[in-house]
């Protein structure tokens, strides 16, 4: 939601930007850094009666394609909830975080496919104050619940009783002043959006699912593993940070390091994009995943990809494809990705 001025970038972000303009001459470009959301697949209802043949995880910076193979393992129909579970959206922060587009409510743009016919998810949207539902609220004042797009507004464009109920209920928060002394707001709710449907599965059948829709890509206009960043005292925690999170390895920096050189500024023009995957909470069939296989495209074969591979093993044909038997995830994918964007 626009109200004249941009509201503050999350502490992790402003944090990170305070570090790097003290640690060196990069001026107001860290602006253009935006935090990536944590979205994942297609979840379904704890049980025992389905399991999972195989699960193939396509991850691109532009694109993420899931295709699971499911079998009804009993003689009897089953049916279970499908959900795909977006991520809250604060909207105080929203300005500092990728939406995948700007769409108001399917905002990650997910298709979903059950044995290649399309399967709609039904998609609910509530706006929250703290454990307050405000949604109905307002829809009566024709403010959308999630502002962007051909939804934005402008707070200062709103009818004045408007911003003045809005005020006084709490959904517009103070956030400065103007150039010209004006008060200005920002909302002051969370978005909560999910996307659900009822699918059977035909007793001892497969069924194939595939899902589809556009990651939320964090950025930003330089990277800290640069060398003349990455040995700044200012930035040594957040190297860590990188480090243990997306498990960059020596081998990772080196080729970095000839790639970017010694100097201050970011000659190569490298940059940064990050992918945040859920992939932990999904394990709700029966047994382990008989067969998974990870491929990451990171839109061109100059870039590098770092992360934390976990019980997954690398392909020996391509370093960016993985696989892994009975596999059971238990935690969640970081990809870092670094190339002239």
């Amino acid at each position: 939601m626009a109200n004249g001025s941009s509201t503050g970038p999350s502490l992790r972000a402003r944090a990170l930007m305070a570090a790097l303009l003290i640690a060196t001459c990069w001026p107001a470009q860290a602006n253009d850094s935006a935090a990536e959301l944590s979205i994942g697949g297609l979840q379904f209802v704890r049980t025992n009666d389905v399991a999972m043949v195989s699960e193939q995880l396509h991850i691109g910076l532009d694109k993420i394609y899931v295709r699971y193979e499911f079998v009804n393992v009993t003689t009897k129909p089953v049916t279970l909830t499908v959900a795909f579970p977006l991520p809250d959206i604060d909207l105080s922060e929203a300005e500092n975080i990728a939406l995948p587009s700007s769409d108001p409510v399917n905002f990650a743009g997910f298709e979903t496919k059950v044995d290649g016919n399309p399967a709609p998810l039904t998609i609910d949207q509530r706006a929250m104050v703290g454990n307050k539902d405000v949604s109905a609220l307002l829809r009566q004042l024709k403010v959308p619940l999630l502002p962007v797009g051909d939804r934005e507004i402008r707070v200062a464009d709103l009818p004045a009783p408007t911003r003045t109920q809005l005020v006084d209920d709490g959904l517009l928060m103070p956030a400065g002043m103007s150039d010209n002394g004006h008060q200005q707001y920002a909302p002051g709710w969370v978005t909560k959006t999910s996307a659900v449907r009822e699918q059977v599965f035909p007793p001892t059948s497969t069924v194939v699912v595939e899902h589809q829709y556009r990651p939320s890509v964090g950025s930003s206009p330089d990277t800290i593993l640069r060398p003349s960043l990455r040995r700044s005292n200012a930035l040594r925690q957040e190297v860590e940070r990188y480090r243990k999170e997306y498990c960059i390895t020596d081998a990772f920096l080196a080729e970095l390091d000839k790639r970017a050189g010694n100097d201050q500024a970011n000659t190569a023009k490298l940059r940064e994009r990050r992918i945040s995957y859920v992939l932990s909470t999904g394990a709700n069939w029966a047994g382990s995943i008989r067969s998974f296989r990870l491929a990451i495209n990171p839109g061109g074969s100059d870039r590098l990809v770092s992360f934390c591979p976990a019980k997954l093993k690398a392909s020996a044909g391509n370093p960016l494809e993985y696989t892994a038997s009975d596999f059971k995830p238990d935690t969640d994918l970081k990809i870092l990705v670094i190339g002239a964007f």
